[in-house]
């Protein structure tokens, strides 16, 4: 599956060795401003080679639209985009042609289709996570004309943990901490990884502000499911938490349940989610990711023929998948309300005839 979203839809190609990698954006509504400067600033927070705590693989990453785009707005057809590949060293690969990677989705993708793009993880590679984020760029467009912001940042690597969630400060820091007490002992943690050839996990939280009441479609494609579930395709994620998370295993009722006042919510443990719908409060979530399992260190494996070997693993890589993971983490959560807010817009019927007769009849 390539398609990602119902009514704002995403469809992703490309390899991390290909020629290039892209998107097509469907179901976007006609006469959004298109800001192609913000899109490829969203592209440049994940873009490799631009930041000194990530893998030395340099690719510019700049997107071009090729359709649904007219003077600067979009038309109501498919938006497609195109990102090439400059910078890949395919030759790096080589050694392990026919080893499968301890940690990578080698074996399991051998297993499923008895074929492997071996550079780089080809389709498998957290490269493809570009094209997410050039779409997610047009789903935050279109999410701020609804009042709707959503942003992320660096809460944990390793033991390094950040005391409190200031989103201002990362969106200024180089690693996107989230707190500026916590960034050095943040950095040392992933330089000290590279430095032993290592890598090591980390925790991305993420909120959206500006949340409307009344999103999710119970009880198939509740919101907190969905976003469970576009969280954790995304490389290297091993757990998603919303509100509370697993902190509400531990707690009674009365404590984990939010009072409501005319005011709104006194908490938000349920992290702005009630039965698979917004709530209106904070959407407030955590993603886990597991340390980057391309490291430097030889590693006991098997060949495609079953035969043991030992895997060195040559190659640009990031100590620490979590950094770059941010802006992605962004642009998912994105495209799950941009989904959802298009989908709402038939649950009731006086919402449909505001629209409709707001219009006419026989408007044009």
């Amino acid at each position: 599956m390539n398609r990602f979203g119902t009514r704002f839809s995403m469809s992703t190609f490309g390899e991390s060795h290909g020629a290039a990698i892209g998107c097509v954006v469907d179901g976007v509504p006609a006469g959004l401003v298109m800001d192609t400067d913000y899109i490829q600033r969203q592209l440049d927070r994940r873009r490799p080679g631009g930041n000194a705590y990530g893998t030395k693989r340099n690719e510019p990453d700049a997107v071009e639209i090729l359709s649904g785009v007219f003077e600067g707005v979009s038309t109501g057809a498919p938006i497609a985009l195109v990102i090439y590949n400059r910078s890949a060293k395919s030759k790096d690969y080589e050694n392990i042609r026919n080893l499968f990677r301890p940690g990578h989705g080698d074996f399991s993708w051998w297993a499923k289709y008895g074929i492997r793009d071996h550079r780089g993880g080809g389709r498998t590679s957290a490269r493809e996570s570009a094209a997410r984020v050039a779409a997610g760029a047009i789903a935050q467009l279109m999410l701020r004309e609804l009042g709707i912001a959503v942003e992320a940042g660096l809460m944990a690597v390793g033991q390094a943990q950040a005391a409190r969630l200031d989103f201002a400060h990362a969106a200024k820091s180089a690693i996107f901490a989230l707190d500026g007490d916590a960034e050095a002992a943040m950095k040392a943690a992933i330089e000290q990884a590279r430095a032993q050839h290592d890598s090591i996990g980390a925790v991305v939280a993420a909120r959206a502000t500006g949340m409307v009441a009344g999103l999710g479609e119970p009880l198939y494609d509740k919101l907190d499911g969905a976003l469970a579930g576009a969280l954790m395709g995304i490389n290297a994620a091993k757990a998603v938490e919303i509100g509370a998370g697993t902190q509400a295993a531990t707690l009674h009722g009365s404590e984990n349940n939010d009072p409501m006042t005319p005011e709104g919510f006194e908490s938000n443990h349920a992290g702005g989610v009630l039965a698979g719908v917004s709530t209106g409060a904070d959407l407030e979530l955590r993603v886990h990711f597991k340390p980057t399992p391309s490291i430097f260190k030889p590693q006991q494996t098997v060949d495609i023929h079953g035969k043991p070997a030992e895997c060195a693993i040559q190659g640009r890589h990031d100590p620490c998948v979590g950094v770059r993971a941010v802006p992605v983490v962004e642009a998912m959560v994105a495209l799950v309300l941009a989904d959802m807010a298009l989908m709402n817009l038939g649950s009731r019927m006086d919402h449909l005839k505001a629209i409709y007769k707001e219009r006419g009849c026989n408007d044009s």
